[in-house]
């Protein structure tokens, strides 16, 4: 019987025993809030924040917890709160994707990115500070 993967031509097995990790693979840490999609594309683009930062020339960033906590916060508080989380997340992933890779083919061309990773890094705070908005000040209640 034929997988998905055998009929479009990748195949089935990666020569490994089954069961077993392939060379190299790991497992990304995600916090408390694993297992959903909004705290990985909130972890991914953390990660894409931090090579941004390289290619600035700026320190790394030490993230606050509310900055960590944030896509559990809002998977408790629900409503529509939650969904403007997710749809801002995947905006602001729709910004950094090109940018970031745009920055790396300058980089590899051995151009200074500086300046326009500057002007991502700022972009990318910008749009966190909105979304760290929607947590819900003290005394509203969280979704059970």
């Amino acid at each position: 019987m034929a997988t998905a993967f055998q009929s479009t031509g990748y195949p089935a097995s990666s020569g490994a025993a089954p069961g077993t990790a392939m060379p190299g693979a790991g497992r990304a840490e995600f916090g408390n809030g694993a297992g959903t999609a909004l705290s990985m594309k909130w972890s991914a683009l953390h990660d894409a924040s931090a090579v941004v930062c390289a290619l600035a020339g700026l320190a790394p960033e030490n993230r606050k917890a509310e900055v960590r906590n944030f896509p559990a916060i809002m998977r408790d508080t629900g409503g529509w709160r939650y969904d403007e989380a997710r749809r801002g997340v995947d905006d602001l992933a729709a910004i950094m994707e090109p940018g970031l890779s745009a920055l790396l083919a300058v980089h590899a061309r051995g151009v200074s990115a500086v300046p326009a990773a500057l002007a991502l890094w700022q972009e990318f705070l910008a749009a966190r500070a909105a979304l760290l908005e929607l947590v819900p000040p003290l005394g509203i209640k969280r979704r059970a």
